[in-house]
């Protein structure tokens, strides 16, 4: 938008009804297998819930919180 009109980041952002800071965010997950694993070992292992699968993973070499899992 701002290159097509030629307004300022600050006068665009409130047109949008956005914060300023949303242009700058950068994500700061990580991409370590974690999700991927547990989507196998769910498969595998239909009837374990969460707690179980963060056993397993934990076993598996993941230092993961119960939190994230």
């Amino acid at each position: 938008m701002r290159a097509e009109t030629h307004v300022s980041e600050r006068r665009a952002c409130r047109v949008l009804g956005l914060s300023r800071s949303v242009l700058k965010y950068t994500s700061q997950r990580k991409d370590d297998g974690l999700q991927q694993r547990l989507i196998e070992l769910a498969g595998e292992r239909r009837r374990f819930g969460y707690r179980r699968l963060h056993i397993l993973v934990e076993r598996e070499g993941f230092e993961v919180n119960h939190k994230r899992v």
